[in-house]
């Protein structure tokens, strides 16, 4: 059943400004212990991962990665007999989009008993809001808490003619129906690299414009350093210092005119130089905060500018997170704080109504009472953030690199070990090559960072990112035996360049 929006004033109490992925497991988790949880969007339940990033990125990444695995391994390399299917990838990548259809994400809301409305939610005071949706307006109050997790939005650079032209940002690349045979991407970080691979895959000539001197700046170098060798490969154009000082478009083609003598010319223009968070249109202005900046929070995701304790923000409209996964996580942290701080089965003394405190999932005691890496505070997003960057080579990392940690002032060793000396890399593929390294801090004998990059390293990422987490120390985690023949063996490798 589609929402609707009804009466003229409606009462909840916690209100959750966007469906996206982030904004639903806020809504989920808020509402564990019975309060009423109303869920705002203005477009597609699901939100950006779902239909314009991580989700079709990925389906269009895919089916080159899984050509060149099967090429780099004799007897099945004889069976690949051509290039990408670009027709049949775009198929799928709908199909893994629904067709840009939300009844599927609709129909879990209403399951869950989370109450849709769809409209434009603007504040007008403390924990009040007007949604002004396809029905019209609707006043809405929060009795306990909002939450903003409307996202961010891809930043177009104030570069002459750019924003007439207009560019494509993620939104548009990863919904295209067309594959430009010349393609500009200005940036190089995660969705720049990882468009970049696509496009090349699919036959685009990709010239990638990289205002610094190396991709992915906040992993190590190395992994940046593999990526741009690989892109380059597939025949990728990659320009170090080189930025576009103005487009234009003429008969020929885009021009982008950067300064360093002949223009460089394509069809389009992929913007892929940053986010912003989605704060500009909320009315933050009533509420004494600055719109179209981040909503600044604690670790229990309570926005630290506002007062009463009633709004929190999760997500990359925190600026905190810059994922799927780890807003997700901020979304059941802060959700779980809501569930207990505000426990309609509590009375005022928070002793529970009609059950005992044994019988609570969730306890508002434990809530005000809490510690880094509780359940109720965002502790991981200081210390223990993973990425993956599905190009080729992939590149997964988690916590902080070499550089980040001597900047928190910490005694550091840096242990790397190359992937193709371990035996599971023989067997998956004939030229596998990769490099994993982990930052350990010495006072403390534990890892505090991980980077791998090579073939489907992503999945080896969770073992670092439990290291991390559990501060497993290296003379503990040298018990921890890595099947064999697996490329999780570097492990022992790594452990054994260590002195162990």
């Amino acid at each position: 059943m589609e929402p609707v929006m009804a009466e003229q004033g409606r009462e909840f109490d916690v209100v959750v400004i966007g469906g996206g992925a982030v904004g639903e497991n806020v809504a989920d988790r808020a509402g564990r212990t019975g309060l009423s949880v109303a869920l705002v969007e203005d477009a597609l339940v699901g939100g950006e991962c779902s239909y314009w990033a991580c989700m079709p990125s990925k389906a269009l990444l895919r089916p080159g990665a899984a050509l060149a695995a099967a090429r780099g391994v004799p007897g099945a390399a004889a069976a690949v007999t051509g290039d990408v299917d670009v027709a049949a990838a775009f198929a799928r990548r709908d199909v893994v989009t629904h067709q840009w259809d939300d009844s599927s994400q609709v129909d879990w809301v209403e399951s869950t008993g989370i109450t849709l409305l769809r409209g434009r939610a603007r504040f007008t005071g403390e924990r009040a809001l007007t949604i002004d949706g396809p029905d019209g307006s609707v006043q809405v109050t929060a009795r306990h808490a909002v939450i903003v997790a409307t996202g961010s939005a891809a930043v177009v650079p104030r570069i002459e003619g750019l924003a007439e032209l207009p560019p494509w940002t993620s939104r548009e690349a990863t919904s295209a129906q067309q594959v430009p045979a010349r393609l500009a991407v200005l940036g190089g970080g995660v969705v720049g690299v990882e468009m970049a691979t696509a496009f090349a895959d699919f036959g685009s000539a990709v010239t990638l414009l990289v205002r610094g001197d190396r991709l992915l700046t906040n992993a190590e170098p190395f992994a940046g350093e593999a990526v741009a060798a690989a892109l380059r490969e597939l025949g990728v154009t990659v320009l170090f210092g080189t930025e576009a000082q103005s487009v234009r478009r003429e008969s020929d083609g885009v021009h982008l005119s950067t300064g360093a003598g002949a223009d460089v010319v394509v069809d389009e223009v992929l913007v892929a130089a940053g986010r912003r968070p989605r704060t500009a249109d909320l009315g933050l202005e009533t509420l004494g905060l600055e719109p179209g900046k981040p909503l600044t929070v604690d670790d229990a995701l309570q926005v630290t500018g506002a007062d009463g304790g009633w709004l929190f923000a999760v997500g990359d409209v925190s600026g905190r997170t810059a994922t799927t996964h780890q807003g997700k996580y901020d979304a059941r942290v802060v959700g779980d704080v809501i569930a207990a701080r505000f426990d309609p089965r509590s009375s005022a003394d928070d002793s529970p109504d009609g059950a005992t405190a044994g019988d609570r999932s969730l306890s508002a005691d434990d809530e005000r009472a809490a510690a880094p890496w509780s359940r109720y505070r965002a502790t991981a997003d200081v210390a223990a953030v993973p990425q993956v960057v599905f190009t080729r080579p992939e590149v997964a990392y988690v916590g902080l690199s070499e550089e980040a940690a001597r900047e928190k002032g910490l005694d550091v060793r840096v242990i790397g070990y190359d992937l193709e000396n371990v035996a599971g890399a023989t067997v998956l593929a004939e030229d596998y090559a990769g490099r994993a390294q982990i930052v350990v801090d010495e006072a403390r004998g534990v890892i505090v960072g991980a980077t791998f990059v090579g073939p489907e390293v992503a999945e080896m990422l969770h073992a670092a990112t439990v290291a991390i987490v559990g501060e497993v120390p290296l003379d503990r985690l040298w018990h921890a035996v890595p099947s064999y023949p697996t490329v999780s063996e570097v492990w022992l490798r790594l452990l054994e360049t260590a002195g162990l």
